[in-house]
């Protein structure tokens, strides 16, 4: 039986993720899609395949797998349509591409995903792109460095690394009283805890490795857009020969079924995490949004529904000792892992550089270290970071 929304009722966010996506009446009454490794796609005669009548014609314009993950995405984002591509940076990268041109203006947010910025000052202004970033916290005042040829603005809440909110609503309705599209990285709070496009985003981009895949495993981005902005980001997409693996998309799928009762066990976790870090006299502060002490706490308690897994905090420390105690820190850890990524159910640690940011710089009294709070139990991940602390302490 295909999975009936009840009229009038929306239905619960895991009720959907375990059923949205794939209608098992299409393929004999199993629960998952097929898995369709495909490059060539068959007509039955030449009229077909010259006439763009049937459904698959080859496999970078999509198949079953594929179809079914878009399906769901399409479901949990309230999209007009959605993208999948090779990796989360290339659903950043691919669709600033698609609606930039020399000449054209961008505005980013100062706490952007590194690699983004990486890409917008090689790439972007190399194709005659000009580039700026903001600072998160100036909030309406950005309207001043609009430009008349500003095509994008770029946000991402809460910022990498460091966390910081923003009014999405209020500045996606500045960005398009002056003309421009407004693209957002929602990797952290997943459409789950925040959707973008119900915030007057044209672009909810996402890196599906995180959260939906969960098992830190699989490489994959995502591209949800509006009625307004699908056709164009469709039309690059197929341009570029842009297009995600079936083995991937069934995975992410998969990822998708469980991703709500994952993500409430990682916030109930990071919180008693977060708060516990709070109370260290080797902390100098923390950064999560979903604590009443961080600055940006009252935007993401009225905007969000959930925060994720993943949080920083500042290591006390005096200057010149910075880096030797967030190593120390690190090196004493031993069920937090160095590694970057992150969503998986794994804990993670990583020190933190700032040192790209432009105006939104490092903080001045100590290191920053970024923590994903993978499933293991609280006690243990607490017992680990004291280890970490009273190592840092010591240095």
């Amino acid at each position: 039986m295909a999975f009936q929304k009840t009229a009038g009722k929306k239905a619960g966010d895991n009720t959907i993720l375990a059923h949205t996506g794939h209608d098992p009446g299409s393929f004999h009454g199993f629960v998952n899609p097929p898995v369709v490794h495909a490059s060539t796609v068959l007509f039955p005669d030449a009229k077909t395949a010259v006439g763009g009548s049937q459904k698959y014609t080859y496999g970078t314009h999509g198949t079953p797998t594929t179809d079914a993950l878009c399906a769901a995405l399409n479901e949990i984002e309230n999209a007009a349509g959605t993208l999948l591509y090779p990796s989360g940076l290339a659903s950043i990268t691919m669709p600033w591409l698609a609606f930039l041109a020399p000449g054209d203006h961008i505005l980013i947010v100062d706490s952007v995903y590194d690699p983004a910025r990486r890409f917008a000052d090689n790439v972007l202004t190399r194709m005659g792109v000009e580039v700026d970033y903001y600072h998160p916290a100036l909030g309406l005042e950005v309207e001043k460095m609009f430009r008349p040829n500003t095509r994008i603005f770029h946000t991402e809440a809460p910022g990498s690394n460091t966390f910081e909110m923003q009014d999405i609503r209020a500045l996606s309705e500045l960005a398009h009283a002056r003309g421009a599209i407004v693209s957002m990285d929602n990797t952290w709070a997943t459409p789950l805890y925040f959707k973008p496009l119900d915030f007057g985003v044209d672009l909810s981009l996402n890196a599906a490795t995180k959260y939906p895949s969960g098992h830190s495993d699989v490489l994959m981005g995502t591209a949800s857009a509006n009625a307004r902005c699908f056709r164009q980001l469709e039309e690059h997409y197929t341009w570029t020969g842009m297009c995600a693996a079936p083995d991937d998309s069934y995975q992410i799928l998969r990822g998708l079924r469980t991703m709500g009762v994952r993500l409430a066990h990682h916030q109930k976790s990071a919180l008693a995490v977060a708060l516990w870090l709070e109370e260290r006299p080797e902390v100098s502060r923390v950064l999560h949004p979903a604590l009443p002490s961080f600055p940006g706490h009252d935007i993401w308690k009225r905007d969000f529904t959930g925060a994720s897994g993943l949080f920083s905090f500042v290591l006390k420390a005096e200057e010149g000792a910075f880096r030797a105690r967030q190593h120390a820190f690190l090196d004493a850890l031993d069920i937090f892992g160095i590694g970057y990524s992150w969503g998986g159910y794994e804990s993670l640690a990583v020190p933190v550089n700032l040192s790209n940011r432009t105006v939104c710089t490092a903080p001045q009294d100590g290191p920053v270290i970024r923590l994903h709070i993978g499933l293991e139990d609280v006690e243990d991940l607490k017992a680990d970071l004291e280890k970490g602390l009273a190592a840092a302490a010591a240095t």
